[in-house]
């Protein structure tokens, strides 16, 4: 299996978790947080929804510059229904699964850079760039899992069964 089959397998898996996640996101509770210094529920979800599409820029462009003025579309913004949440995690995952049907192994092994107001935070061959993506993934659904179990949502299996929900 090549890096390309790995990762679109990896997508296909990583968006029905999100999925299950995204359901269960109650509306009307975006602006709430369980401390200060923690990410707004609307925005924790619509990142889990949206970071599938962090595939996209990975494979068709070199870097991202964040705190550029360019880079402005790719701050997560929440959204208020959770229509709307399904909806922007199936065109991140439909967006991302042909960027990776698109790509090459060889362009998979090129360097993509992460940058600070041009000073490079991270820089590494595309296909680390997007296991970490999807680690990072996997962290922020976690996060919103607890989020869910604070405000009375049931929570879903994912990696295995939950209070929620049994296999």
């Amino acid at each position: 299996m090549d890096l390309k089959e790995l990762f679109l397998a990896q997508l296909e898996r990583e968006a029905a978790a999100a999925r299950k996640a995204v359901e269960r996101v109650p509306e009307g509770r975006n602006d709430w947080k369980p401390h200060a210094k923690s990410m707004e529920l609307g925005r924790l979800a619509t990142l889990v929804a949206t970071m599938p599409g962090w595939v996209v820029l990975m494979v068709e462009r070199d870097e991202l510059n964040l705190g550029d003025p360019s880079s402005e579309e790719f701050k997560t913004k929440a959204v208020a229904t959770k229509a709307e949440l399904l909806k922007a995690l199936e065109e991140s995952v439909a967006k991302a699964r042909k960027a990776l049907q698109g790509t090459t192994e060889e362009h998979l092994m090129k360097p993509w850079r992460l940058l600070m107001r041009g000073r490079v935070l991270q820089e590494q061959p595309r296909h680390v760039m997007l296991t970490d993506t999807f680690c990072h993934l996997a962290h922020h659904r976690g996060q919103l899992t607890v989020y869910l179990r604070m405000n009375d949502a049931s929570v879903s299996a994912i990696y295995g069964p939950s209070a929620d929900e049994q296999f």
